[in-house]
């Protein structure tokens, strides 16, 4: 950040001493520097350092939203823009900052672009009646989370000024066509989502056992994998699936670099995926192949993560290495089990990652209710394999 000039607000002044500059790289993903205008506003009491909790950031820290609607006046006014996010700390008992905010972005449509995060030390449910209550807040984060924050609000923003500019999206896609009726649609999908997969759980619970017990006589180690996966809009949820593969198989990775199919590209665009992966047990390849280690994403469907039908969830490594905007888009789309490139391309050793993420955007412009029935009318006879990938 520039020098404080003496024409700049006394809160702004203040919050000086609390600017912390990236000096390293997340785990497993590269975070780019902050440029100097680059400023999140913090809104709200810690008892912890802010250096210490965003060591990647740039961080403005106020008490109160009056506070913070006069130092985003004047960080507007010095830098010409607004901050990049804003992080607003729950606190019991203040919940009338909630209402100020609403007030303060009625009068302000212009800032609805801008992330808009809740901290908490741990989400409860009086937690997500709140998110659901005021929609200007787009996510809820924790402490634990804050390592994956600038890759959060560089997508976050992105989505959010092509929903405020719909006519720059329909520009650089010309062949998108125009969806009507969108919530209607939302409304379908979401009722369809719901109610398959309850039964589908439960037509397959006698299944489901039978896995669970053969999973923990042929190796040690947990029946279910759980990852962190990015979905729409890069939202981050734990995602689950029955594990096909040893113990500890995420720490072997960098080891199996070498037999990746999916060749990277001058843009970034990188995926993992190993054909005779020898890390997948006998069990875990029959899973794989018959696509029943896929059974335990029913319930992220139920929770809302993900749909039946949508773009792949990716895990954290390969969503950082889609932020730029030729890419960007694929996350416009739900997270779903099934979806357009599975149906087209699914188990095919050729394909690009270039490809694979053509199909993801094609599907996130063209997605809705009707066209999610088809491909799920598509998806039996892709579920079987040719190759064991």
């Amino acid at each position: 950040m520039e020098k404080i000039t003496p024409t700049l607000h006394p809160l702004v002044s203040e919050c000086e001493q609390n600017i912390g500059v990236i000096a390293h790289k997340g785990a497993g993903v590269a975070l780019r520097e902050v440029d100097n205008d680059k400023i999140v506003l913090v809104v709200g009491q810690f008892q912890q350092r802010l250096t210490e909790i965003l060591p990647h950031l740039k961080c403005l820290l106020v008490n109160n939203p009056a506070d913070a609607e006069k130092v985003i006046a004047e960080v507007k006014r010095v830098y010409r823009k607004a901050p990049v996010a804003i992080i607003y700390r729950y606190n019991c008992g203040f919940e009338t900052g909630f209402s100020q905010w609403e007030d303060y972005f009625k009068m302000n449509p212009s800032l609805r672009g801008v992330p808009f995060f809740l901290f908490t030390e741990s989400i409860s449910e009086n937690i997500r009646l709140l998110k659901r209550k005021h929609n200007y807040i787009d996510d809820v984060i924790t402490r634990d989370s804050m390592k994956n924050l600038l890759n959060r609000i560089e997508f976050i923003g992105k989505f959010k000024r092509m929903e405020l500019a719909p006519q720059e999206t329909t520009a650089a896609a010309p062949t998108a066509p125009i969806r009507k009726g969108k919530w209607t649609s939302y409304l379908l999908k979401r009722t369809f989502d719901i109610t398959a997969s309850s039964c589908l759980l439960l037509a397959a619970s006698p299944i489901m056992i039978i896995i669970a017990v053969l999973i923990k006589l042929e190796s040690k180690g947990s029946i279910f994998y759980a990852s962190p996966r990015a979905g729409k809009n890069y939202k981050i949820f734990k995602f689950y699936k029955f594990r096909t593969m040893v113990a500890n198989a995420d720490k072997q990775l960098s080891q199996l670099q070498h037999l990746n199919q999916y060749e990277g590209d001058d843009k970034g665009a990188a995926f993992f995926k190993v054909a005779n992966d020898p890390r997948v047990t006998r069990l875990g390849s029959f899973l794989r192949n018959s696509s029943l280690d896929e059974i335990p994403q029913l319930f992220n469907v139920i929770k809302g993560d993900m749909s039946l039908v949508g773009n792949r969830p990716l895990p954290l490594y390969e969503a950082a290495s889609l932020t730029t905007d030729d890419w960007a888009e694929r996350f416009l789309a739900p997270a779903g089990i099934t979806g357009l490139w599975q149906v087209s391309k699914r188990g095919k050793k050729e394909m690009s990652a270039q490809e694979r993420i053509e199909l993801d955007i094609n599907y996130a412009h063209r997605n809705s209710f009707r066209y999610d029935m088809w491909l799920i009318m598509n998806t039996p006879k892709a579920l079987i394999q040719k190759d064991n990938v």
